[in-house]
């Protein structure tokens, strides 16, 4: 059963993520596609309370003849929520996937720049996270492909890279189309089976029903392994309080959202009651642990 407002968990996902950020000038990068179209109507909708500027890319590499289709579904959500859209054509000189996902980094930083832009985002959801993580683990990767697309990291010129979707399921971006009565486009090589992406995403999809939560545990573990490298301190901080519950039975399968909260709070220094069980909290005072009260 669709949700009746799947937009309100997409824009709580979002405020918790902090890829986006209070203040920030994206340039969204809008493919034509369900997730993309889903993050435009997000993001307008936060951009008001999080003094956000908008602005829309897309990028069309011409290598199929349903191309202008999506272009067409770009124009008409930019129109439709009255945000500047700058479209741009491509001939790539490869047609892999990694050559056409550099060319279109480079188009939207460019564009980006034209813009005043500090932010490109794109529409990654958590299934796009599992299927990086696959394919890493198939080339026999490290911890860096381990741990995935980052939320958020530098692309170029003082420019981040953003992905505020990557904790979302594809099926709630969609919903948020289907109650907004939002026009989307579908990708035809989305079904071609011979692409090495679309493989791994048919196993992938295979293996859900047998495998609940399979998403949001690749999620995790990309995070964590990309916190130990790239966010030390707030492993350490993770570690402190998984050590705090450790020492009660009790709490050693605390969800990881709860201990998230906890972290966060130490991260900047604030102060609170964190609920990890019912019944039990975990409280911080000025971003330090002071004990675990029940009641």
């Amino acid at each position: 059963m669709r949700r009746t407002h799947p937009e309100r968990d997409i824009e709580r996902a979002i405020r918790q993520g902090g890829a986006i950020r209070r203040g920030d000038r994206v340039l969204i990068g809008c493919s034509g596609g369900p997730d993309s179209v889903a993050l435009v109507a997000a993001l307008h909708e936060l951009a008001t309370p999080m003094r956000l500027e908008l602005r829309l890319a897309h990028v069309n590499h011409g290598v199929r003849p349903s191309a202008w289709q999506d272009e067409c579904v770009a124009a008409g959500v930019a129109a439709n929520f009255r945000i500047e859209l700058e479209t741009v054509h491509l001939r790539p000189d490869g047609r892999d996937e990694a050559s056409l996902r550099d060319a279109r980094y480079a188009a939207l930083l460019e564009c980006a720049r034209r813009a005043g832009s500090t932010v490109v985002a794109t529409a990654h959801h958590a299934e796009d996270q599992s299927e990086t993580v696959l394919m890493a683990l198939f080339r026999g990767t490290g911890p860096d492909g381990i741990a995935g697309m980052r939320a958020r990291r530098p692309l170029g010129d003082g420019i981040d890279l953003a992905r505020p979707l990557l904790s979302v399921p594809a099926e709630l971006l969609r919903n948020v189309c289907h109650v907004g009565a939002l026009p989307y486009a579908v990708d035809p090589t989305n079904a071609d089976a011979g692409l090495r992406r679309n493989a791994v995403r048919g196993a992938l999809e295979a293996l859900r029903p047998l495998f609940p939560g399979l998403d949001e545990a690749v999620a995790r573990a990309a995070l964590l392994v990309g916190d130990e490298s790239e966010a030390p301190q707030r492993a350490v901080l993770r570690r402190h309080v998984r050590a705090c519950l450790a020492g009660r039975e009790e709490l050693r399968d605390i969800e990881f959202s709860h201990v998230e909260a906890a972290v966060r709070a130490l991260e900047s220094g604030g102060s609170g009651s964190f609920w990890m069980k019912p019944g039990v909290r975990l409280e911080i005072l000025r971003g330090g642990i002071t004990g675990l009260s029940r009641e």
